[in-house]
């Protein structure tokens, strides 16, 4: 009797071991199937201007700026819950145009740096900016992707700007000959001021009786060596012999990295 009751308790066993397998299988696979949420990206950082942590994206894009002919800060905080496969960055402009002696501007990187392959990667470049391309607004974009295909944007808008700006300009455009002529306008240069250039000159004037020809060029880094901010403000002779007739002005300003800012107009003599 003991031997007879012991084979359906071994049966039982036996049934509630295989649906715990098919239980335990079936949960297994269910793990598999969880999906991971895309990574996440916070404190992006670019150019310079104010970025406060929490702050709106569209008040942080307004103040955000660089200089030409600098390098590009950029940093942010990646989140991900798989491992991250590439970050990209683009910058572009729709909005600028070059003039003379400029170039347009495309800028577009995958980083796959070793660093940058892992769950929660910090991002931190420097970007060279170039000297000849047109200033104006840029727009920026950061793209992370997991090894999942996941993948998450992030942009905004950065002004680049000239490292000299020249403006306010107020210059006499005709003067009689013995007479001075009045010159001003406003200088911005980053850098510092090293000097201001001006050179006048003609070409093709027939001079008369007692008249010789006229060339002015002058450097002048009194009260402005040095400075970001000032004020031109001269007054030029012009000879009594200067012959008659249209002069080229050509007003330049170095500063102390050796970048330079030019500004054409033209001066007409007069009898």
């Amino acid at each position: 009797m003991k031997t007879t009751s012991m084979k359906p308790n071994l049966k039982f066993l036996a049934i509630v071991a295989s649906a715990g397998l098919f239980l335990q299988s079936c949960s297994s696979d269910d793990d598999g199937d969880v999906e991971l949420n895309a990574p996440e990206i916070s404190n992006f950082e670019y150019g310079e201007g104010h970025h406060d942590e929490g702050e709106d994206h569209d008040h942080q894009s307004e103040e955000a700026y660089a200089f030409k002919g600098s390098d590009l800060h950029l940093a942010a905080e990646i989140s991900a819950e798989a491992t991250v496969s590439s970050i990209t960055l683009s910058i572009h402009s729709d909005d600028v145009t070059a003039e003379e002696g400029e170039v347009d501007w495309e800028f577009e990187k995958v980083f796959t740096d070793a660093k940058y392959l892992v769950i929660n990667p910090e991002f931190h470049e420097h970007i060279d900016i170039p000297a000849d391309i047109p200033s104006g607004e840029y727009h920026i974009e950061l793209l992370a992707t997991d090894e999942l295909g996941n993948s998450t944007e992030v942009e905004g808008h950065l002004e680049i700007m000239d490292v000299i700006t020249l403006s306010d300009f107020s210059i006499d455009e005709t003067v009689a000959r013995g007479e001075d002529f009045h010159a001003e306008f406003m200088i911005s240069a980053v850098n510092g001021i090293h000097g201001i250039t001006v050179d006048i000159h003609a070409h093709g004037l027939t001079l008369a009786e007692g008249e010789e020809e006229w060339h002015f060029e002058s450097e002048y880094t009194e009260g402005y060596h040095e400075l970001t901010d000032a004020e031109f403000h001269k007054h030029i002779d012009v000879p009594a012999t200067a012959p008659a007739g249209e002069y080229h002005m050509v007003f330049t300003v170095e500063d102390e990295d050796g970048n330079t800012k030019e500004y054409d107009t033209h001066l007409t003599v007069t009898e």
